[in-house]
């Protein structure tokens, strides 16, 4: 049953799918690239804010200062803003905070765990603060002779940087929209190039064309063999492979050279469109071709054959019953006949190699029709003989041709 859609409607939303599914893998691939590139970026600028905070030595120096906030805040906020970042928080190695975005958590303690700064390992995660859940880089600061006296932490909060994706993925996902449309004319493109290529036709047309014609090419008495410019056979129904006396399967893909022989070969190349008369095994075949040989020597043709095996054998017995009508009526005219006409048809005949009953009527002004009764008599008589001439379009015509001896 065929599909209620068409061919064209199907190559069409099986190509826009494949489109649209490849563009969202890579829109999704290009997301997560994306968004570890943003905090990769993050990261780099996090961890040299807070490197650089930890060695100034006005930060070092002040942790002796009566009071480290006053000399450690302001700078700390001017830093804060020019790498617009949410915090700059410095601390003691109690955790006591010496600056804040809010001047009202300086001289508080830590929110979150400083152990690994203030083990002198660099920290990088997501953590929850004062100021919410923020992407934060913890690095440990040194006195000149290199121990841990405080930390240094700086960091963007979870919103902002969402955010921030979230506004790059609005060209990502123009981007990836503007693909897909391109990926969808595209494929209306390649679908009218497919469907101009099979003639428009729907599937189950085609199906019914090529089953059509294997019915066709195999239920055919005349054979059919197609050779492609390589030489080899691509098409051979099953009447042609019987008079080659090979199998089908065998034949289809072998070389034509080496299948058909050189009678055959002969007619490929040289092309046979009135017919040729070739013996194949047991079989008299008129072959006729359509097809010609290329300057590099490469055939392409179809072979058609004909098998007139069983008319030969008619002829051959028709020609035995006219020698013994012959033998009997040698000394006698036909009723309808006259000698006067009969003497004139063999003198015309004797002036040609051969002729046919047309061209003996043409000569002497009479019918075909008469013409041929007494050219038939002659050859009935013995005094002329009969061949069949293949080379006209249908069924052959008869020649005769006068009898020397005679």
């Amino acid at each position: 049953m065929a599909s209620k859609m068409t061919l064209r409607v199907q190559l069409l939303v099986l190509q826009a799918l494949i489109v649209f599914l490849v563009t969202l893998a890579t829109g999704i691939v290009a997301g997560t690239f994306q968004e570890q590139a943003l905090r990769e970026a993050y990261k780099d600028r996090m961890q040299a804010v807070a490197q650089s905070i930890a060695a100034l030595p006005v930060v070092q120096s002040a942790f002796d200062d009566p009071d480290p906030a006053a000399a450690i805040q302001p700078i700390a906020e001017v830093i804060r803003e020019a790498s617009d970042l949410a915090y700059v928080v410095v601390a003691n190695e109690e955790g006591i905070r010496y600056s804040h975005p809010n001047p009202a958590r300086i001289g508080e303690k830590v929110s979150t765990d400083p152990s690994i700064p203030l083990s002198g390992e660099i920290y990088v995660g997501t953590q929850t603060g004062t100021l919410g859940t923020s992407w934060r880089v913890k690095v440990p600061i040194r006195d000149d002779d290199g121990a841990v006296i405080g930390t240094a932490s700086v960091g963007i909060l979870e919103s902002e940087l969402n955010e921030e994706f979230t506004s790059n993925l609005v060209w990502l996902i123009s981007a990836m929209l503007a693909a897909a449309v391109l990926g969808v004319f595209g494929s209306a493109w390649v679908t009218s190039i497919i469907r101009r290529r099979i003639y428009r036709l729907e599937p189950h047309q085609i199906a019914a064309l090529v089953k059509n014609q294997e019915t066709t090419l195999h239920g055919l008495s005349e054979g059919v063999i197609t050779v492609d410019d390589a030489g080899r056979i691509t098409l051979v129904n099953d009447a042609a492979a019987g008079f080659l006396d090979r199998d089908a399967a065998d034949l289809d893909g072998a070389a034509a050279a080496d299948a058909l022989g050189e009678e055959l070969m002969t007619v490929l190349r040289e092309g046979e469109s009135a017919g040729r008369p070739v013996i194949v095994g047991s079989h008299v075949l008129v072959a006729r071709s359509t097809g010609s040989e290329a300057e590099g020597g490469e055939i392409g043709a179809t072979l058609l054959l004909r098998d007139h095996t069983e008319l030969h054998d008619v002829v051959r017995r028709v020609e035995a019953a006219d020698a013994i009508i012959a033998f009997r009526q040698r000394l006698g005219i036909p009723k309808g006949l006259s000698a006067e006409t009969l003497d004139r048809v063999s003198a015309a005949l004797a002036a040609r190699p051969d002729a046919s009953a047309s061209e003996i009527g043409e000569d002497l002004a009479i019918s075909r029709v008469s013409a041929r009764r007494y050219l038939e008599h002659l050859a009935s008589s013995g005094r002329a003989t009969r061949t069949l001439d293949y080379s006209t379009r249908g069924r052959p015509s008869t020649r005769y041709r006068i009898n020397d001896a005679v």
